[in-house]
């Protein structure tokens, strides 16, 4: 069962601007209608960076890790399971060892034992490492039992995080994260990598004001591959300062300078760094990182990101390649399982509620998001997966994702708030949130979330709709504009990839690997182009003509660079 989906296109100016002059004519019209009204939006140089000076709570900051490095005292960052995480807990511990720490360790909590952030089981064992100071990385706004057990111990805590904070903030010795009432920060939008690259900035601003340094001044630069791995990889909007900061990150890639574990990744992804783009880090080295954090341990992707050995970081990188096959393989039946489940609904013919709530006894507590997604991506509501949380357990891990109109965990707050106890621990953003829940309260929990979202959405809201750049004349159609299209801009949320739309008649089609569709397209002027349908195959041939929705690539298999359309969406023309 999916959404009808409606194609709308984006309503382009009649006369571009003047800025525009010069531009590839389809650069500029999709440049136009992204809201852009300047070149100067299009400077993605790293003195276009907002200033730290907006960020609440960077002085505390500063003084506990400046006090921290010139006593020697031992600073634990506890990270996250996933890319942003992986690639913040990276970057919290090369930036400060690069700022003179001399003891810097980290540690992230195992999804099936911990849970998520900085829970007090976690500090227990992290009371071994007697560190000083506990950094928290990408979690923490919402950790208090964690934070105060913590400082029970004798540590301090700095909470360095990106999530939407609840009524009350933890009692941390300090907390860094934008998006906490008050704060006069504009960049709300930056990833939890995002947030810790803004601290290491403002420390090395304060150590240089203090003279810490005789010599020359740590170069933080050379983050920048992870910042921007982390920001794509978490799906943040890009926004212009998130923007900078990954075209940034690109740059230093496609020159050759990024970290090691990067460089292995791309390599075991087929992909080649002077070509990289946003496309690969999410689509390809992301994936590959948070499959440790969802199947086995995260600490294999972060000492992938932390390696500077090349060999050992190729090691580490063919760890993860294989483990992200393994994770294919779960999500693949378990997304045949939600497919049983939306075909019953079909089936019954009933009508689907606004809101789905799944749960299997076997599915795997580290890939329910990704169900969940794609389950979204198929019925257009805002859709929760849930897993027993271990072998046994009475736990069961949900993960969520939403649609636009529909704030995830705003609703997930009001569920707790209607219901105290129901929701043992949330956290998240308005497009995708976490929640652990008893197995007894999982009607109950369905019942009152799907309340919830059909309180807040109407029939306008669940319609599918996808907004298309328009058409592209077969001309156009071209491996430069395909080039120009891949490098113009960091692409992603936020600030979308062109998507065209436009009828074809199919020449012919074929199935390969099970699931995808290769097809020879014509134009209605007759010219004929290559498409690929990933996960296009449905058991039936295709439509004479097909509408199809479709981004422009470069398909360099085999060495042969040749322009292609690659299929979002092909519905009966």
């Amino acid at each position: 069962m999916s959404a009808t989906v409606h194609v709308r296109r984006r309503d382009v100016p009649a006369t571009l601007p003047t800025w525009t002059e010069g531009l590839h004519p389809v650069l500029a019209r999709v440049f136009a209608t992204r809201g852009i009204a300047d070149a100067s939006e299009l400077d993605l140089r790293l003195g276009r960076l907002l200033p730290p000076d907006g960020l609440d709570g960077l002085a505390q900051a500063c003084a506990l890790l400046d006090e921290a490095i010139e006593r020697g005292e031992r600073i634990v960052v506890v990270g996250d399971y996933d890319a942003d995480g992986a690639t913040a807990t990276a970057v919290a511990v090369r930036g400060l060892r690069l700022l003179g720490a001399p003891d810097v360790a980290y540690r992230v909590p195992n999804r099936a034992i911990h849970g998520y952030g900085l829970t007090p089981a976690l500090v227990d064992e992290l009371a071994a490492l007697e560190p000083r100071l506990v950094v928290t990385v990408d979690n923490g706004i919402a950790s208090h039992a964690g934070v105060a057990r913590a400082r029970a111990l004798g540590m301090r805590v700095l909470v360095t995080d990106h999530h939407l904070p609840g009524p009350t903030l933890p009692d941390a010795d300090a907390i860094v994260n934008p998006n906490v009432a008050g704060c006069a920060f504009p960049g709300k939008s930056l990833a939890g990598v995002g947030v810790m690259f803004y601290v290491l900035l403002a420390l090395r601003a304060a150590r240089r004001t203090a003279g810490r340094w005789r010599g020359e001044v740590p170069d933080l630069g050379g983050l920048l591959d992870l910042v921007a791995l982390g920001t794509v990889a978490d799906l943040v909007p890009l926004d212009g300062n998130n923007r900078v900061l990954v075209a940034a990150g690109l740059r230093r890639i496609r020159a050759g300078r990024c970290c090691a574990g990067i460089a292995a990744l791309a390599q075991v992804s087929n992909r080649k760094l002077d070509a990289l783009a946003t496309t690969d880090l999410a689509f390809a080295i992301a994936p590959r990182v948070n499959a440790a954090g969802r199947l086995e341990d995260m600490a294999i992707g972060i000492e992938c990101l932390l390696a500077d050995d090349e060999r050992r970081a190729l090691s580490l990188a063919a760890r993860l390649h294989t483990i992200n096959a393994e994770r294919r393989e779960v999500q693949a039946a378990m997304q045949d399982d939600a497919d049983v489940a939306l075909a019953r609904w079909q089936r019954d013919d009933a009508a689907l509620p606004p809101a789905l709530v799944l749960f299997d006894e076997a599915w795997h507590a580290g890939v329910v998001g990704l169900v969940a997604s794609r389950v979204k991506e198929q019925v257009h509501r805002p859709v929760i997966a849930f897993a027993p949380a271990g072998e046994g357990s009475d736990e069961l891990r949900g993960s969520g994702r939403s649609i636009p109109g529909f704030h995830l965990r705003d609703a997930l707050a009001d569920v707790a708030a209607f219901a105290p106890g129901l929701v043992e621990r949330f956290g998240g953003h308005a497009m995708a949130a976490g929640l652990t829940i008893r197995r007894a309260e999982l009607e109950r929990f369905a019942s009152a979330f799907t309340a919830r979202a059909e309180a807040r959405l109407d029939a306008a809201a669940l319609e599918h709709c996808i907004w298309s750049d328009g058409a592209l004349a077969a001309h156009e159609a071209s491996l430069e504009l395909a080039d120009l299209l891949r490098h113009a801009a960091p692409w992603g949320q936020g600030f979308p990839e062109p998507l065209f739309d436009d009828a074809f008649t199919v020449a012919t089609w074929r199935v390969v690997g099970e699931r995808h569709l290769r097809l020879r397209l014509r134009f209605s002027c007759g010219t004929a182009i290559e498409a690929v349908h990933f996960d296009g195959w449905r058991g039936t041939p295709p439509p004479a003509r097909v509408h199809a929705l479709f981004q422009l690539r470069v398909d360099d298999w085999r060495g042969e660079r040749r322009v292609q359309l690659v299929l979002r969406h092909a519905l009966p023309a």
